[in-house]
């Protein structure tokens, strides 16, 4: 199978499921994003299952892409401060060139509700955050125990949903009308080394 198209049809089902959700995506949709000819994607992901898996495979791909380019060659930010703008630059891709690929991610766990093959999927995809962000949190010197890696990680998710409907009021609200802001005060508030379980 040709690779470059493979990714183009796949690219074509993350604008699809990001601009109609979970009920547009279809092959005959994907096509028509992609600009090939009808039963294409159909070739390459005979099923709608097949489909839904290339996307979540894709988007797993870009994000951990971004990521990487975000973090640099090095070995990680180094204190509070260069995490703080790590993390707001992977807010600002959410909120800008990476919204598709968010949007359409949110419709993959929407579908996993109802697919648990889907759902083990992703399952790694969301887990491996939080070990990620626990690293990052331990790069930078702060306190980077389970209870915080889960904090900062589940902030991050739930600023989300927030970011991609750029409501204003909510924006505000939550603080994330101002991302550097809002990441600094996420770190400041896990700088604290966390007290053992009962």
């Amino acid at each position: 199978m040709n690779q470059d198209r493979r990714d183009r049809l796949r690219d074509a089902a993350i604008a699809v499921l990001a601009d109609a959700g979970g009920r547009g995506l279809t092959h005959r949709a994907v096509d028509a994003a992609a600009g090939v000819p009808t039963g294409t994607a159909k070739n390459y992901f005979p099923t709608r299952d097949a489909l839904l898996r290339a996307v979540a495979e894709r988007c797993l791909e870009q994000y951990r892409a971004v990521a990487a380019s975000l973090a640099g060659a090095g070995p990680g930010p180094s204190d509070a401060r260069e995490l703080a703008a790590l993390l707001a630059g992977l807010l600002r891709n959410v909120a800008g060139p990476g919204r598709a690929r968010t949007l359409a991610y949110l419709e993959l766990q929407t579908e996993a509700t109802r697919r648990p093959w889907l759902a083990g999927l992703l399952d790694p995809i969301a887990a491996s955050d939080f070990a990620a962000y626990g690293h990052l949190l331990r790069t930078a010197g702060l306190p980077a125990g389970p209870r915080n890696a889960r904090a900062l990680t589940l902030a991050l998710h739930g600023a989300l949903p927030h970011l991609l409907a750029g409501a204003p009021d909510s924006l505000a609200a939550a603080g994330l009308d101002d991302l550097d802001a809002f990441t600094r005060g996420l770190l400041a508030a896990a700088d604290h080394p966390e007290e053992p379980t009962r």
